[in-house]
């Protein structure tokens, strides 16, 4: 009866320093906005040039909203790099798939970035009708209204920057077909993932698509 309660109590503790990260990282985006009249950067080049390049997979997910791009970013707005991984991403297979983990330079030891950021996983065009859904260089305004005008089911009923999630943990739905099978079900944080949101709050998501 200890060890489950020990392993309960050590998976409290690490969704509690992921809830501490997510939260630091969300007053380091309101600082980035403060400085540049509440617009987001456009660090498409970062998206490319960083460890694996821009890499939209096959299989889930189907872009690639790795965020070593922010932790570069906002590095001058209030966060450390160490805030980029949850502990508990550390040992998972969630944590450490390809599509999960972005180092933010090619120094072998550099740190990593181990959350997605769904709203800057494309490098097209700002132009093509596909990056309605996407932030780079847009006004918290017109990030808002684009995404309410793109009416992804995926995303779910956006009303406002209470709505619109930032920054998750990478997770894999055990009910997606294309995911792989050794990823099939798994997250970082057994049973739902942690989010960040435009407006600030942090939120841990239940979900029985994710309970490894």
């Amino acid at each position: 009866m200890l060890l489950p309660a020990l392993a309960r109590a050590k998976q409290d503790g690490q969704r509690a320093v992921c809830v501490s990260n997510l939260k630091q990282i969300g007053l380091a985006f309101q600082s980035y906005l403060g400085d540049t009249t509440d617009h987001f950067p456009d660090r498409r080049d970062l998206k490319s040039s960083l460890p694996g390049g821009y890499h939209p997979w096959t299989v889930w997910p189907p872009s690639d909203p790795r965020a070593g791009w922010a932790a570069v970013v906002l590095q001058n707005s209030g966060t450390t790099l160490n805030l980029w991984s949850c502990p508990g991403a550390d040992n998972v297979s969630a944590g450490n798939a390809v599509q999960s983990i972005q180092a933010i330079s090619a120094d072998p030891a550099a740190p990593v970035s181990r959350y997605w950021a769904w709203r800057f996983d494309r490098t097209n065009d700002l132009a093509d009708p596909a990056m309605l859904e996407d932030f780079w260089a847009k006004s918290v305004v017109q990030a808002v209204a684009d995404l309410k005008a793109a009416a992804d089911p995926t995303v779910g009923l956006v009303n406002g920057p209470v709505d619109v999630e930032l920054v998750v943990d990478p997770y894999y739905p055990k009910t997606v077909p294309t995911v792989p099978a050794p990823l099939k079900g798994w997250t970082i944080h057994a049973g739902g993932r942690t989010r960040l949101f435009l407006d600030g709050h942090v939120q841990f998501l239940k979900d029985s698509r994710t309970p490894y």
